[in-house]
This record gives C-alpha cells, sequence and structure tokens, in this order.
C-alpha cells in the first residue's frame, strides 16, 4: 500500500472550490461526465463515468472532504482527505491526502494527478468567472430547454 500527497493553489474563492468538489452539476461540468454526489456522510459517490467511486464520509462546509475509494477488493480502507484553506477571498490552496492505495493502482493515481489539477484549476477558473449558482442555473435552463 502506498501513500500520495499533493498541493493545489487555486485563483478561486474556498467556497466556489467546496462546490466545484462536492456539487453534482459542478462536477459534471468539471469533468464532462454524469457524477452522482452527496455531502451526506455514508453516501456513494461515482466520478468519472464510475473511474472514482466510493463513500463519503465526513464534509465540514468549504474546508474538509474526507472519503474511502474503492479498489476491488481490499482489506484496508483507502483514505482521500481534502482540506481547504482559504489564502484570501481569491486564492485557496487545496491538500490532497490519499492513503492504502493499492501498489498496481499507484502509478496510475500519481500519472493521472497532474491532468485531474488542470481540469480542476480550468474549471474553477471557469466557474470563478461566473458564480457556481450562475452556472448551475445555466445547467438547470439547458437540461429544462432539452427536455421541453
Amino acid at each position: 500500500m502506498r501513500e500520495f500527497k499533493t498541493k493545489i493553489k487555486v485563483a478561486a474563492n474556498v467556497e466556489d472550490v467546496y462546490a466545484a468538489l462536492t456539487n453534482p452539476f459542478a462536477l459534471e461540468l468539471w469533468t464532462g461526465c454524469p457524477a452522482v454526489m452527496s455531502t451526506e456522510p455514508g453516501s456513494e459517490f461515482e466520478l468519472w463515468d464510475g473511474s472514482i467511486c466510493g463513500k463519503n464520509l465526513e464534509f465540514t462546509p468549504n474546508k474538509f472532504i474526507k472519503q474511502e475509494w474503492y479498489f476491488g477488493e481490499q482489506e484496508e480502507e483507502s483514505i482521500v482527505t481534502i482540506l481547504l484553506t482559504a489564502k484570501s477571498n481569491i486564492r485557496t490552496e487545496i491538500y490532497v491526502k490519499h492513503t492504502n492505495i493499492p501498489d498496481e493502482d499507484y502509478d496510475n493515481i500519481k500519472l493521472v494527478q497532474p491532468e485531474f489539477d488542470l481540469k480542476l484549476l480550468k474549471r474553477i477558473t471557469a466557474i470563478n468567472e461566473k458564480t457556481v449558482t450562475e452556472r448551475l442555473l445555466d445547467v438547470d435552463v439547458s437540461k429544462l430547454n432539452k427536455d421541453g
């Protein structure tokens, strides 16, 4: 089992960053894939067409996210903790620690993380140009227009 840590600096306020990581509509905008997400501890989540899935363990709004990621049959829980730190009204640092990564999955996590970070930075920057609420209203309206 291995451990991975990273720090990402984002030019966005902590509320928008938290929403980008926890709101299913924001996650869909960011990943381009359907997302299942809730901030209810014990709820299941699924991102990137099922490539990442697990259980939500703990949330402190705008500060902390803790999840268990599933890697098939493994004895030890693989835990991801995300700490958000507001450095100013328009700057946030994201600290990610991922423990108990199976050895056979570690290189994939390590290689994918920079791409994940870049997509997150681009999406949050785009969200920062409009508030998250405005973006979500755009999504809701577009879904209504397609269904109507």
